[in-house]
């Protein structure tokens, strides 16, 4: 007996995506969002309810009906249209694992191509604005001590902002050797060496805490001692970036938001020499190939490269004559406005 779209639905989740693959929370969350909105772009493209819905009528054309509609209603990004592709996906090979008889279905659907997305330049911040933006903050107050090992921690390890609201002051060990345990995507970790400044930061955040008889295992909590969320340490950034404007103009033209530091961090480590399978280990990524468009985008490399390689040495560029310079150029010049040939 075939199992009911329901069933499977929940099978993925629980059976699959929790105890299978062992998927993070948000990974969780996001699959689930994905099949929220397209088992509801269904009901209301068939014009029926939810225990209508029959797994045979998802096809690989309703599938891009609904990332169309997604980029067209949601207004959602190239981006963000292929990560819910890759949920559907995901789904559509499960139900090819438990439903032989849609194997041919299931393949037509995941072989929906990405849609192609823009390569924007990753921007890092200088030096002097790093700078300025930790000196925005008040270290004589709990909140601005712990905004201070904030962002001391996200500069010096490049942590993703989710890894930053997971950190529990057992994974800090602020000994020799100074260090931080990071838990990443696919719940990776990874140890991270602390400088001393950063130490120093973290344990006056601590003493404070504790002065404050503030008890909790997580390191970064919110005003009102709950655990900092993902919006709450955007919220951090954005708030001293607007302080730090007044002694750093420059941040005044930027866009400053947690995974800013990430790309600093990255940025950084390769100006400073580092080689590039050391920075992929320091970030977390599984690919290098993530790791190397830092390399692509490092200006201040391609300039220090430049002056390497100075230009020939050239005379004066010759002059060409006129009938070559000027008739065939007007010629074509009028041809591209339209002119007639005859």
């Amino acid at each position: 007996m075939r199992a009911t779209f329901g069933t499977l639905v929940v099978d993925f989740f629980r059976t699959y995506l929790a105890n299978q693959k062992g998927a993070s929370r948000n990974t969780i969350a996001s699959y689930s969002d994905c099949i929220y909105l397209l088992i509801t772009f269904c009901c209301e493209h068939f014009r029926i309810t939810v225990d209508q819905l029959a797994i045979e009528s998802i096809d690989d054309q309703v599938v891009l009906d609904f990332l169309d509609d997604l980029e067209r209603e949601r207004d959602n990004a190239p981006v963000t249209r292929n990560q819910r592709l890759d949920a559907i996906k995901s789904f559509f090979r499960f139900l090819a694992a438990h439903e032989p008889t849609l194997v041919a279905a299931c393949e037509r659907v995941c072989a929906i191509s990405h849609k192609a997305t823009e390569t924007n330049v990753i921007e890092g911040l200088g030096h002097d604005q790093v700078h300025a933006i930790i000196e925005a903050t008040d270290p004589a107050t709990l909140n601005g001590a712990r905004d201070r090992a904030l962002f001391m921690l996200m500069y010096n390890t490049g942590a993703r902002v989710q890894e930053l609201v997971d950190l529990t002051l057992p994974d800090l060990r602020l000994e020799a050797p100074t260090q931080v345990l990071l838990t990443g995507k696919g719940r990776k970790q990874r140890i991270v060496p602390l400088w001393e400044q950063t130490v120093d930061a973290l344990r006056h955040y601590c003493e404070l805490r504790k002065a404050d008889h503030v008890d909790s295992r997580r390191l970064f909590l919110n005003a009102r001692g709950k655990p900092i969320t993902r919006f709450g340490i955007g919220h951090v950034v954005t708030k001293y970036t607007r302080i730090a404007v007044t002694g750093c103009p420059s941040l005044g033209l930027r866009t400053v938001t947690p995974h800013t530091f990430r790309h600093t961090t990255a940025l950084h480590l390769i100006q400073a020499g580092v080689d590039i399978v050391t920075v992929k280990e320091w970030l977390g990524h599984a690919d290098i190939k993530t790791t190397m468009q830092y390399l692509e985008i490092n200006l201040e490399m391609k300039r220090q490269a430049l002056e390497k390689c100075p230009p020939p040495h050239l005379g004066p560029v010759p002059e060409q004559p006129k009938w070559q310079r000027n008739d065939i150029l007007r010629f074509l010049h009028g041809l591209s406005r339209g002119d007639a040939l005859c």
